[in-house]
């Protein structure tokens, strides 16, 4: 049985699903964070293919959102290399604060338009 606060960021984490699409113009820019480390990465839902992806697992041991701020940047890097400047972006049901703000703002601070 999930907890609750797992079971209601499902539960946003769909509502915003149904709204929420990328394409191969406009991919979407997804968020995973677990305990320890973040993720990102540049998903086209028409192809259901996944462009770019980032996370800080395997990088330096830095302050969290700071991390997070570095994780940002490289996924506005690489997806500047495969030619992607618009991104839609998926919170992926977390609030937008902490380490999330920071992933966005690091794309942001690069180049990347959402």
């Amino acid at each position: 049985m999930m907890s609750r606060e797992a079971l209601n960021r499902t539960k946003r984490k769909m509502h915003i699903r149904k709204r929420v699409s990328g394409t191969a113009d406009r991919p979407r820019l997804t968020v995973y964070r677990s305990s320890r480390h973040i993720y990102a990465q540049l998903i086209d839902d028409v192809a259901g293919k996944t462009l770019v992806s980032a996370s800080d697992a395997k990088g330096d041991k830095s302050r969290p959102v700071e991390s997070a701020a570095k994780v940002g940047a490289e996924i506005a890097n690489a997806a500047t290399k495969a030619g992607v400047t618009k991104v839609v972006f998926d919170r992926n049901g977390y609030k937008f604060h902490g380490r999330i703000k920071a992933l966005a703002e690091g794309a942001r601070s690069a180049g990347l338009e959402f």
